[in-house]
């Protein structure tokens, strides 16, 4: 069996260095790396946790990847919610959980990637917050070596699932609702990011929506930003009935500008957080429960883990209209 010992000796690395590169440990210089991760390579050397794990038949070591790098608190409670659902259903479960960042994969090829993940002795993922341009976990995925499941991305091989609500519906439902309400003849819709699974996904169900009723649709990329939204809102929302926005956090920044224009105009948002309790005026919104999502995330991970097919889950949403006295405690 190939050691640790022997990884150093073809690197030309002490063996503590060998540690450092597959435990991520900082001020390791991009060369050593290099040398290390290619010993292991060619040595084909699985560190000893996660040959324990192996001949022991203990499957049981799952990550959560979880996506930071935003400048919102209201995206982390979303975040949080992620994570007690998570945690919860893994307690139960009998799954040892840990936490990886996205910053923590930066610039590493998914070859990288997969090593550090061993090291870990990792088994299987839940993946939050994935977008089209994260090539690296794209690959990681079609390589199949782990158990995935995906939150929001509708993607599903032999050893990945996909759990998520029907994004189109619920926007189209949201939308529709808020029309109906106001006999709007006109919409602005606020999108998110470009590169998001959901984006497009919401974006096709208020074009479905323009299109059966006839509607005047003017769509902006608002980022998920509730500063980019005050500021579209600013720029277009006088010549549109209704603002339709695809996050909670975009509904709020349209809402204030319209206050500051002191003009009325009918408002919806999508995720039902918190924080649209406290908006100044009640919005329709798409409530998804974050926490039983990743609740679901885990037991489906635990099915991959025990031998079963990558399929696609779709839960149940709520379209509700959040009042202050119904988020207070």
């Amino acid at each position: 069996m190939v050691s640790i010992k022997d990884v150093a000796k073809r690197a030309g690395v002490a063996i503590s260095t060998v540690s450092k590169v597959l435990n991520n440990y900082p001020n390791v210089s991009e060369e050593t790396k290099r040398k290390v991760n290619q010993a292991v390579a060619d040595l084909n050397f699985v560190p000893n946790s996660v040959a324990a794990a192996l001949s022991s038949k203990q499957s049981g070591r799952v990550a959560m990847l979880l996506n930071l790098n935003n400048v919102s608190q209201a995206i982390d409670e979303i975040n949080m919610q992620y994570m007690a659902g998570m945690i919860g259903r893994a307690v139960e479960m009998n799954l040892d959980v840990i936490t990886v960042f996205y910053s923590m994969l930066k610039n590493r090829s998914v070859d990288e990637v997969i090593r550090y993940l061993q090291s870990q002795s990792i088994t299987g993922l839940i993946i939050f917050g994935m977008s089209k341009e994260e090539k690296v976990l794209h690959k990681l995925i079609e390589a199949q070596i782990f158990k995935i499941v995906v939150i929001d991305a509708p993607l599903v091989n032999a050893c990945t699932s996909s759990v998520w609500i029907d994004q189109e519906k619920a926007q189209y439902d949201v939308a529709k609702k808020t029309v109906m309400e106001n006999n709007g003849k006109s919409i602005l819709y606020l999108a998110g990011r470009k590169n998001g699974y959901v984006t497009q996904e919401r974006l096709n169900g208020v074009r479905r929506l323009a299109e059966e009723k006839n509607l005047e649709l003017l769509v902006r990329n608002g980022d998920f930003s509730e500063l980019q939204a005050r500021n579209l809102t600013f720029r277009h929302a006088k010549r549109k009935d209704i603002v339709v926005c695809a996050s909670d956090l975009m509904a709020i920044g349209a809402m204030r500008a319209l206050m500051e224009m002191d003009i009325f105009r009918p408002v919806c948002g999508f995720d039902g957080i918190t924080l649209m309790g406290y908006a100044g005026k009640q919005m329709n919104t798409v409530r998804q429960d974050f926490k039983r999502i990743a609740s679901e995330a885990v037991a489906e991970l635990k099915r991959l883990l025990d031998g079963g097919a990558g399929r696609q889950i779709v839960l149940d949403y709520q379209l509700v209209r959040m009042k202050y006295l119904d988020i207070i405690c």
